[in-house]
């Protein structure tokens, strides 16, 4: 019995940890094996949490009661708001964290749950059984260590990150490993070929570190952090930790010359490396080579930690050779006499493409199997933490015989990603964005608890005290709406002008206060602000989402046989039989399908209901790029 578990989860970093944490509050006893227990959720690229599209994701993880929002709260050294001169809809919190407080804030979380056991190892085996569901064929059982120890359980959790075969590039030097100083993962990858997965290979990459004491900071531009720095978690009151300062600084045409020069010696050039790195995050070679006529690039200089010697110098990650990198860092204002502590470098590593997963992230060739973090094409610490708290939830789930949870494209960032990763499977490692979301007037960091906590208490994953101070801030939020309805300032009614631009938070501070109330909490007078504001607009997405969830309540037959659908054209078919959408609306999110592809599917699955299909076929007005 020691060695029988409800939920097995396979790695330690970000997803792993969120899944551990989400499956054991959900009341499953989980096995959360790691190679090292002192490196669960280990920052191994840039010690930083949030950012566009990414900060609204770790208020929804919080919101659900999960692990980010809580650490990043208790380890952050700077707090800023991005994007703070547009709107509500793409201000998004980031936060600076130090480098060990971070995991260890983790750690200490997760030592909370009596029903999570840590276990050091190596996984090198998956176990099935046959599965009862004919369609599955197969149902995991269990894994098996490197060591010959067998773990039992009903569900397991794979978040392996960049350690499947992972291999770092430093110039022509190769070597095994996921990050620097720990070996790779090597024998799940044949074990989910031998159980008939495609997989696929991937790249990312890290810049170079610098000591502290080796920057000339008066060459570089200061960023503070913000003067009242607003938490992630809405269990957190306020930022009380003093914040450090980063610094801005740039590349110039001697930096470029001296990696334009040695191009050949960077493995991404050479040929070294063939697989497909983040678009949207690229290496400094790139960034020469495809914006040539650029005659600067951003720096940021981001110490690693309170007390931490090294300076993460994010915006030239390389993998070129340690020479190259020693010139060209030393070609920037600030960095003449930098002294290199760790030098950039690629990582190559295996994945599985996503068409082989469920919007739920359990796998379709093998049942109670679930994928989460880099290993389904996805880069970024929170984009692996939203997928590992969804995995978590659905393996615990599953193994209780309880519905899953499917968060949709209108209720979060959450659901955005992983719609995108099921309906458009990534060539590249996919990056959160809110240009992803339709609906992101309606996802806004600020309201994240009002669209999702209800949903996290409902399956049991927020707790008493959460709940409790969900309840206080709708009330908070209910009373300023009335204490503002029916009345007016200086003949003119506050509906209209709470309403206005220039309306302040302040000042409807002062009109509360006016009216008796209490000081108000600045982030509630901020949320009402916004949704009087943006009445309009909220409104005009409200109908569209009404739309929109007409598409995804129409399902689609699990038994519908799309190669004999000869009215829909080849590629159609053969993308509809690759990904089998579970809805209408998630069809026509596929990059292959066209409306008209859409619509033949309508009629078809009308007929098969034996409904009629006479009336307006819906509206495909919700395909994203």
């Amino acid at each position: 019995m020691k060695n029988l578990f409800d939920v097995i989860v396979v790695g330690g970093g970000h997803a792993g940890a969120e899944a551990a944490w989400a499956a054991a509050r959900l009341g499953a006893r989980v096995a959360l094996v790691t190679m090292h227990r002192g490196a669960i959720a280990r920052m191994s690229c840039n010690p930083a949490i949030g950012g566009v599209g990414k900060g609204q994701m770790v208020r929804e993880i919080d919101a659900l009661g999960g692990l980010m929002g809580l650490a990043i709260d208790r380890a952050g050294i700077q707090f800023r708001l991005l994007n703070r001169s547009k709107g509500p809809a793409v201000q998004s919190p980031r936060a600076q964290a130090d480098r060990d407080g971070y995991p260890g804030a983790v750690q200490a979380l997760l030592a909370r749950a009596s029903n999570i056991e840590i276990v050091e190892g190596s996984v090198e085996g998956i176990n099935t059984k046959p599965d009862g569901d004919a369609r599955a064929g197969l149902r995991v059982s269990g894994v098996t260590l490197a060591d010959g120890r067998t773990l039992h359980a009903d569900a397991v959790i794979l978040t392996t990150g960049t350690f499947l075969r992972g291999l770092m590039h430093c110039g022509h030097e190769q070597r095994a490993g996921g990050r620097v100083g720990e070996a790779p993962a090597i024998g799940i990858s044949a074990v989910l070929k031998g159980l008939g997965f495609e997989l696929g290979r991937l790249k990312t990459g890290t810049p170079p570190r610098v000591h502290r004491d080796s920057v000339d900071y008066d060459r570089c531009e200061p960023q503070p952090g913000d003067e009242n720095p607003a938490p992630f978690s809405f269990m957190t009151d306020r930022i009380t930790q003093p914040q450090i300062q980063c610094w801005v600084t740039y590349t110039n045409e001697r930096t470029h010359g001296f990696i334009r020069d040695n191009l050949h010696r960077a493995p991404m050039y050479s040929g070294q490396i063939a697989s497909r790195g983040p678009r949207y995050c690229p290496s400094i070679e790139d960034k020469v080579v495809r914006f040539a006529d650029k005659p600067r690039h951003l720096i940021f200089l981001e110490p690693e930690g309170r007390d931490d010697e090294r300076v993460y110098c994010n915006g030239i990650s390389t993998s070129l050779p340690k020479d190259v990198q020693d010139d060209f860092v030393r070609t920037v204002p600030g960095l003449e006499r930098a002294r290199i502590v760790q030098y950039g470098y690629a990582v190559e590593y295996d994945w599985v493409p996503t068409h082989q997963t469920k919007v739920t992230l359990e796998t379709k060739l093998v049942s109670g199997l679930f994928l989460a973090g880099q290993i389904n094409g996805t880069s970024g610490y929170e984009e692996a933490a939203g997928q590992g708290l969804i995995a978590g939830v659905n393996a615990a789930q599953r193994v209780a015989g309880a519905d899953p949870l499917v968060l949709r494209r209108d209720q979060a960032y959450i659901g955005v990603m992983l719609d995108d990763l099921v309906t458009r499977p990534p060539s590249e490692p996919y990056r959160m964005f809110t240009s992803r979301a339709e609906y992101r007037l309606l996802l806004r960091s600020d309201n994240a608890d009002v669209r999702l906590t209800p949903i996290g208490r409902s399956i049991g994953l927020v707790d008493d005290p959460r709940w409790n101070r969900f309840r206080q801030k709708m009330e908070a939020l209910a009373t300023i709406r009335s204490a503002i309805e029916g009345r007016s300032i200086d003949g003119v009614k506050t509906s209209r002008w709470i309403r206005r631009p220039e309306t302040t938070e302040s000042q409807l501070a002062s009109f509360l206060q006016g009216r008796g109330l209490e000081p108000i909490a600045p982030e509630h007078l901020r949320q009402v602000l916004i949704d009087a504001k943006y009445e309009g607009y909220l409104q005009r997405q409200a109908t569209q989402v009404k739309r929109f969830r007409r598409m995804e309540s129409l399902r689609i037959p699990g038994d519908l046989n799309y190669g004999d659908m000869g009215d829909l054209r080849i590629e159609a078919r053969e993308a509809l039989t690759r990904i089998r959408p579970l809805t209408l609306g998630q069809a026509s999110r596929i990059s292959s399908l066209s409306p008209a592809d859409v619509t033949v599917l309508w009629i078809r699955i009308s007929r098969k209901r034996g409904h009629r299909t006479s009336s307006e076929p819906p509206r495909f007005t919700h395909q994203t790029s």
